[in-house]
Parts: structure tokens; C-alpha cells; sequence
């Protein structure tokens, strides 16, 4: 090929580039098309083995010195939700994937010596809630859901692309609406262009949900994190604080993720010059006082160079971690884990630090090179370049440990869920135990892990195979169990009956495991399946524990 040819190909994708626009698109359309390629695409680029092209990013290393936000007023809301219009999005699109560079792709084929490939006595502990959540044809914007949730003493709050749902233990919906609903008067774009990645939280810290996505009006910014803080642990009428919050003049912040510490709320983006080419990692600390007071918010921010991407925040379960302890981010190469720490100092935020990053060594793997088949359906993406949602912390007698999880594949027909207990972090940090869960050869991804206060884990994901439609599992381990091993086999949450068709390839993003605050025993579970063959993906919330934690 010549190179006039090259440049004539090159400028017909950078058409269809700025004739979608945006990852989230201001209008989406009611016939979809396909998912897009990936923008920003020069003549050094190549496809990968499913045919997505990658982006040539030469590796800078640099981190900023702290970036010290300007403080973001609050708008206040004192009704109830219930009294807001209770639909959903009109129109769906598929949410075009921004493509991490080659060096961040991580295409490696090793093989993994802690696969579990035997499974456990099938002891995992049944469901004890299983519910409908939200779903597309009322609720969602397009393909992927994006779904995430968590558990609050009395509640159940999931989100989607891009709406709220807002359950009780039990399964009643008790609230649903959109983020463009629930947001108003902040004089953003959070008010009316809410465009998904959304996240939530329940600060057990201070008793609230923070709930986000992100937002803008043009795609060359400025680019907007949404946060929702309700004024009480009531999600319902309880009352809320919005902050419209400029994450970047120039550059969307995709794939943010939050977690909750003992200083604050920490979250990392990766960041896309107006929203096509990479430039790196970003991350954030929010001061919690401030969020739950509508007091205007106080932030502290640091950019990374395009060698790291796609770092998550520690999220502290249980026991507080030691006092003055930073917060944690770790993210993952072909090789190693890295890991940072956050110290913010809110009387002097110009002094706060990150450092970094720290080289763990872990097990080889294989980066998953194609996509997931399903029964009667198209084949869907693993993901499988990032680390998946969330990092989670635990304090357990004083033994502090970081969990986390990525879809790793198993010999050349499946995959499976690599998980890793992590310790040492105020000292030499490394690997306490991992595995990969693959006790067949079926497809196991886009997991999420959760610890309960005794040291109990459970991992949920979704599994499927040319033989089967996808399905919700977990499974897990007790403290006692062997290292590495999720000796408690697997349960299934719910048996779809039905595969995603018709050219969307897209599944997850993510999917949430947390922990019960009201007991911190009970595991709460939710990510996406189908009912019946086509485009309107279904999701579900359950919820089980061990016998032994009480």
C-alpha cells in the first residue's frame, strides 16, 4: 500500500471519527450501527488481532506537581426523588470504546501457573436477594450498561447509562431516573448532557452515597465529573449536594473510577485530548467535608505521563486503615502490578504527594486476543487490558491487604478471572497469594471482588461459551481455604436466557461487588445478561454470605 492510499484510509477514518464525535454522543441515534474504531488513527497504526486499531503513543514518565483545583461550589436539592419524572433515556447509541495505546495493550502470551483448574466442593452460599435492576428498553442509553452499585444500611442504589436506580433490600424499586433528571442548577452540562461512566458509592465514613458520571457539551471541552452526594443516608428523601466538577479544560476523563479513604475521595481517569487521543492518566483527592456539607470542594490533582493508564483508587471496607496511611492506586503491566500512594494535605494542598510507581511482580498470564462467543449471539469484548472494578482495601487485625482482579486467557479456548491479594503496602509490597479462576473451558470476565470483615472473598462475573448463554456467577474463598484457591467452587446468580445480537460487541464495562455495612458480611452483586436474544440487555442485583460471618 502507497502511501497516498495510506493518508486517503487515514482521512476517511478521521471522518467517521468527527461524524460520531464522541465517546458518548450529544444525539444519539435510534438505529445502531456497530462499534466504531477507534479515533485518532495515523499511518503508524495497526490493528490488533480482533481488528480494533491501536494507537502509537511514545511514553512520557512525568508526573505533575500537585495541581491544586479551584473550589467547586454546591447546589442543593431538598426534595424527594420519587417526585422526579420517572423514565428513562429516549434514545440508545453504542458507546464508542476510546482504544488505550499498543504499549498500554499489554498483548503477551506467557503461561499461568496458578490456574485453578480444578473446582472447589461447590460450597459457594446461595443467593438470598435476586432482583431485576435496570435495564435498556426503559432505563439505558446504549450498549455497554456500564453497570455499577453499592449497598448502604438500608438501600440499594445501582446506575447505568445513563439513569439511577434506587432500591430497597429486599427488591422494591422505590426511585428511577435519569441523571440529566436528578442534576439541575449547577450551570453545567452536568444539568442536561450526562453522558455515562457512571459510578457510586456509600461513604460508610460519613453515612452517604456519592453517586457520578461524566458530562459535556462538545468534544473539545471542557469535560465534567457530576457528583451527587446525598445529605443524609437516605438516598430517597433524604436530599442531595451537586457539584459540576471541571475535570479537564481539554481532555475527557474516561473510565473514571472512585474509591472511598479515610482523608477523602480519591478517583483516576484516564484523559483523551478532546476525547480522541490519549494523554495519560490523571488522578484526584476530594475532600470529604466538604462533599457532605455542600461546602464548596476543595481537590488536589496530579497527571501522569501516557506510560501508566487506567489506575484504581483503594476502596476502604471495614477497619480504617492506619492513621495518616495514603491512599493507594494501583494499576497493571504484562508483568507486575504498580503501585502508588496518594498523601493529601488538606491545610497545605500544595505540599500533598504521589509516588511511584512501586513494581509488584505477579504470575505470567496471557493478555485475552479475542472476544467472548456466546450462544446464537456475537462475539463480545473482554476488556482485558485493564484492571477491573474495584481495588479493594482491607484492615483485619491489623494486616492490611489490597484485593483486585483482571480477565486474564486461559490456553487458547477460554478465560478466566485473575485475582490478587496484595501486602506489605507501608513497607515492601508483593503478591500474598493470586490465581486464576478457570475451572473449565468456559469464558469467565468483567469481574468485580469484594472481602468481608473475616477475610472471606467473592469474586462475580459474567460466563458464557458457544454452548451457552451468558450467565451471572460467582464464586470465592474462606480465609482458612488454601492460598490462591477459590475453594468454595462457584455459584450462578441467574442463567441467561438469551445472547446480545446485532453488532454492538460491546459488554460490561464493569460490574460491582461490595460488602453489606449494616452487617459487613453480606455480599451485594450486580452486572448485566439478557433475557432473550437482541439489544435489551437486563441486569440484576443479588446478594448472598458465608455461613460463618456474622
Amino acid at each position: 500500500m502507497n502511501k497516498r492510499t495510506v493518508l486517503t484510509l487515514v482521512a476517511l477514518l478521521v471522518v467517521v471519527s468527527l461524524a460520531v464525535v464522541a465517546v458518548r454522543p450529544s444525539n444519539p441515534v435510534a438505529s445502531v450501527a456497530p462499534q466504531l474504531a477507534a479515533p485518532g488513527l495515523d499511518e503508524g497504526t495497526t490493528p490488533d488481532a480482533d481488528g480494533v486499531p491501536l494507537l502509537d503513543v511514545a511514553p512520557t514518565f512525568d508526573i505533575s506537581a500537585p495541581i491544586v483545583g479551584e473550589a467547586v461550589a454546591a447546589v442543593s436539592f431538598d426534595g424527594d426523588v420519587r417526585s422526579l419524572p420517572q423514565t428513562g433515556p429516549e434514545t440508545k447509541t453504542v458507546l464508542r470504546e476510546l482504544e488505550l495505546p499498543r504499549n498500554l495493550r499489554d498483548a503477551v502470551t506467557a503461561p499461568d501457573p496458578v490456574v485453578q483448574s480444578a473446582d472447589g466442593p461447590l460450597a459457594m452460599p446461595a443467593a438470598s436477594v435476586s432482583f431485576k435492576g435496570l435495564y435498556l428498553q426503559a432505563w439505558g442509553a446504549g450498549w455497554p450498561p456500564d453497570t455499577h452499585g453499592d449497598v448502604g444500611p438500608n438501600h440499594y442504589v445501582q446506575a447505568v447509562n445513563t439513569s439511577i436506580g434506587i432500591y430497597s433490600k429486599t427488591g422494591t424499586q422505590l426511585a428511577a431516573f435519569t441523571f440529566d433528571t436528578l442534576f439541575a442548577g449547577t450551570g453545567t452540562p452536568c444539568d442536561a448532557n450526562n453522558r455515562g461512566d457512571p459510578y457510586v458509592l456509600y461513604d460508610a465514613v460519613s453515612g452517604r452515597w456519592i453517586v457520578t458520571d461524566f458530562a459535556w457539551s462538545s468534544t473539545s471541552g471542557p469535560f465534567y465529573e457530576c457528583i451527587a452526594v446525598s445529605k443524609t443516608a437516605d438516598p430517597v428523601s433524604g436530599g442531595w449536594w451537586f457539584y459540576g466538577f471541571v475535570a479537564s479544560s481539554n481532555a475527557l476523563h474516561d473510565y473514571p473510577k472512585l474509591g472511598v479513604w479515610a482523608d477523602g475521595i480519591y478517583m483516576s481517569a484516564n484523559m483523551f485530548l478532546n476525547a480522541s487521543s490519549f494523554n495519560g492518566v490523571k488522578v484526584w483527592a476530594f475532600n470529604r467535608d466538604d462533599l457532605i456539607s455542600g461546602a464548596p470542594l476543595r481537590n488536589v490533582a496530579f497527571s501522569l505521563g501516557t506510560a501508566y493508564a487506567s489506575l484504581l483508587p483503594s476502596n476502604v471496607r471495614g477497619a480504617m486503615p492506619p492513621a495518616g496511611a495514603p491512599a493507594y492506586f494501583v494499576s497493571r503491566t504484562s508483568s507486575a502490578l504498580r503501585l502508588w500512594k496518594f498523601s493529601v494535605n488538606w491545610a497545605n494542598q500544595a505540599s500533598s504527594t504521589f509516588t511511584g510507581p512501586t513494581s509488584i511482580s505477579v504470575a505470567s498470564y496471557s493478555t485475552p486476543s479475542g472476544r467472548v462467543p456466546q450462544k446464537s449471539g456475537e462475539r463480545l469484548d473482554t476488556l482485558g487490558d485493564r484492571l477491573m472494578s474495584a481495588l479493594q482495601y482491607r484492615n483485619i487485625g491489623g494486616v492490611e491487604s489490597l484485593w483486585v482482579n483482571h480477565t486474564v486467557a486461559v490456553g487458547s479456548t477460554s478465560t478466566g478471572v485473575r485475582w490478587y491479594e496484595v501486602r506489605g503496602m507501608s513497607g515492601t509490597p508483593a503478591v500474598y497469594q493470586q490465581g486464576t479462576y478457570a475451572p473449565d473451558t468456559k469464558y469467565r470476565w468483567m469481574g468485580s471482588l469484594a472481602v468481608d470483615k473475616q477475610g472471606n472473598m467473592a469474586v462475580g462475573y459474567s460466563v458464557s461459551s458457544k454452548q451457552m448463554f451468558p450467565a451471572i456467577n460467582y464464586a470465592g474463598r474462606l480465609v482458612g481455604d488454601a492460598l490462591g484457591q477459590l475453594a468454595q467452587g462457584e455459584a450462578t446468580l441467574i442463567a441467561g436466557t438469551g445472547a446480545q445480537s446485532g453488532g454492538y460487541n460491546r459488554w460490561g464495562d464493569y460490574a460491582s461487588m461490595s460488602v453489606d455495612p449494616s452487617n459487613d458480611c453480606t455480599f451485594w452483586f450486580t452486572t448485566e445478561y439478557y433475557e432473550t436474544t437482541g439489544n435489551n440487555w437486563q441486569t440484576r442485583i443479588g446478594a448472598f454470605k458465608y455461613p460463618g460471618c456474622n
